[in-house]
This record gives C-alpha cells, structure tokens and sequence, in this order.
C-alpha cells in the first residue's frame, strides 16, 4: 500500500477544498492509497466531503497571513509571523521529517507549505508542490518580508517539482513545472432540486454571501433586508456587525435569507451545489470561490481584500473565466447591493470556457511521481 501525505495551508479553505477534490480523484484511480493529510484546517471539512478514507493529523505548517478580518489582514504580524516560522524551519523539519518516517511516506503533496517539503527532504521522501502561488513571492512583496522571501525560496528550490494551477503567482525557484486545469468543486444536482430542498424560493435571484469564517464587522443587515430584485443568502453562524454576534435564523427578514450550512450537510448536499443553485456569489477573490464559480457557471460579484498580493493576479485574470464586477468596501457594508448584482448579472458570458478537471489531471501527475 502506497502512502501519499497531503499538506493544505491552513491559510482559508481554498486551499484545503481543492486539495480534497485532488484526493478524490486519487482515491477514484486507486482506492487502496493510504492517504494522511497534515493541516491545522477544520476537520469537518474533510469529514463532509473526501470519498474514501483517509487519516486527518491537526499540524499547523504554515504561518500563511494574520488576517483581521475577511477583508484586512495585519501586515506586521504576517511579516513577524513568518520570520519567525523561517527561523525554526530547519527544527521543525526535523521534526516532521520523523513523522513522515514513521508514516512510511512514499510521496508528499504540498500546498504549499515550505515545511512539508523541507521535511521530505531530509526524510528522503519524494515531494511535489501543488498551487496557484508561492509564498517566497507572497512575502516578498512586504517591508521586512525578505528574509522569510529568501529562506521559503531556498526549499522550494530544492524540491524543483511543482504542478502549477491557473491564475498564478511565484514559482521563479522551481525548475520543473507543470501547468493543470483549475481544480474545482462541480455540483452534480440540479439547481432547482437544490433550491427545493433547501427552502430556497424558485424563480426568484440568489446572492450568496461567502466570505470564510472571519465575518464581516458593521455590515448592515436591516439594508441587506431592503435588497429589491434579489434575496440575499447569508449563513448562520457568520459574525457579522460591530459586536460580532453569529448570525441566526431569527435575522430572517424581507430579503436576507440566513442559511443553516450544517442541517444542508446533514441531508447531503454539499456548498458547492448550493453555488451552482445562487445566480451571483458575492465576496473576497479568492482561487477556491473563483473555480468554484467558473466550474457551476455562477456570477461573482467582488470587492478588495486588502493587501494581499495575489489580488491583483486573480483580478486580472477572472474576467476571462466569469462574469464578474468589483463593488467597494462603502457599499458593501452599506447593503447598497442591489444596482451592483443587477450589473453583475447583465454581463454576456465570459469569453473563455477553461477545463475545471485539474483535479483528475494532478492525481495522475501524482501517481506518475
């Protein structure tokens, strides 16, 4: 039995939901893989939505970004954070490098944590990256970033092998690269079938918030409510306004729909069919909501995340792909929504139609490794 070890950041979801479309098409080409997955991401995720077995081991392998909330992140914590990670890279490697030993690796996935693959290194085992960015560029591009810049760099440079995904940034240190299809979630029910189990009107336009578990502070949910023309989609649990509070179904009013994400699980449905079921998806770029939208033919109306470098790349590139407008931060937190969706969703259809089956490309690249 081979053992293949998967490392998703831990920075969002994207990162880890893509990893598990990988697996699946692993475990569909050959279901006695052993497959471990290392990553400080919520285990439920890969309880809901990995199509075979597997083993979950909690690890925090990257520092990622210091995030304030969905739309800002702290650049001298980020900055702090990863120097400080370089500086007890080679300790920690050590360390994991035992634990890929004692796993009896025969190959490791990273995406795309410098530790996974320095470990790998010195535990002998063959590695691969697997991403749409690099952290080395991630941080160079921040004052005080270049130590960490250089240090990430230099592993990546050692594992040479990367499997390269659209929209992309970094990779100047790798020496063998291959480019995929976008990896993303399909939805494989019919929207109406999804609309009807779920309660969701019919004939009626959708707006689905998703903006990942750090909420949204001050947005304002009594204007959200007065949205003419579409019925906005927010899942229970998210914080939202000034004190943070969870939203609930009791905040149910005119057009602002809260959305019980567990009991959708719970009757089999996953989020990805709830995308395909909504006309428009509002929230931060983000590579994961991106293919996702592309891959079930969804509009995605955006607004800035801040400081983050990949912004920009995926902001140039997305208009290929979907349909897609910008709002600001002023009228996204002044529920001023409604003239922007309505934008959104007047657009033709994107000029590009790209293969979204990168996930059955990867796993073969994989098992050739």
């Amino acid at each position: 039995m081979r053992t293949i070890v998967v490392y998703p950041s831990s920075h969002g979801f994207g990162h880890a939901s893509r990893n598990i479309e990988v697996i699946n098409a692993l475990l569909a080409r050959d279901p006695d893989l052993s497959i471990v997955v290392r990553t400080a991401v919520a285990e439920w995720l890969f309880q809901r939505t990995v199509r075979g077995p597997y083993r979950y081991q909690r690890l925090e392998a990257d520092p990622g970004i210091v995030q304030i909330d969905s739309l800002r992140m702290d650049l001298d914590a980020t900055v702090a954070r990863a120097t400080e990670y370089v500086r007890r890279l080679d300790a920690a490697a050590d360390t994991e490098a035992r634990v890929l030993r004692d796993l009896r690796a025969d190959l490791v996935v990273a995406d795309m944590p410098p530790l996974a693959l320095a470990a790998a290194a010195r535990a002998g085992v063959p590695a691969v990256a697997l991403g749409n960015f690099t952290w080395d560029w991630i941080y160079a591009a921040y004052p005080g970033g270049e130590e960490a810049a250089a240090r990430i760099g230099d592993v990546y440079a050692a594992t040479g092998r990367a499997l390269r995904l659209p929209m992309w940034g970094g990779f100047a240190r790798f020496r063998d690269i291959v480019d995929l299809p976008f990896v993303a979630r399909h939805s494989r029910r019919d929207p109406e079938e999804t609309r009807r189990a779920l309660g969701l009107p019919a004939g009626e336009r959708l707006a689905l918030v998703s903006f990942g578990g750090y909420g949204l502070d001050a947005l304002d949910l009594d204007a959200l409510s007065r949205v003419e023309g579409h019925r906005i989609l927010v899942s229970t649990g998210t914080r939202v306004g000034p004190d943070r509070r969870p939203l609930t179904a009791a905040d149910a009013r005119g057009s602002l729909l809260p959305l019980d994400e567990p009991t959708m699980y719970e009757r089999g449905f996953l989020y990805e069919d709830l995308v395909r079921a909504v006309d428009v998806v509002v929230t931060k770029p983000g590579y994961g909501i991106i293919a996702e939208c592309i891959a079930n033919d969804t509009a995605l109306l955006y607004t800035s995340r801040g400081h983050f470098v990949e912004y920009d790349v995926l902001v140039r590139e997305m208009p290929r792909y979907l349909r897609t407008a910008y709002f600001d931060h002023d009228e996204l937190f002044a529920g001023r929504w409604g003239p922007h969706l309505d934008r959104v969703l007047a657009q033709p259809a994107p000029p590009e139609r790209p293969r979204t089956d990168g996930a059955e490309a990867a796993a073969e690249r994989v098992l050739e490794i």
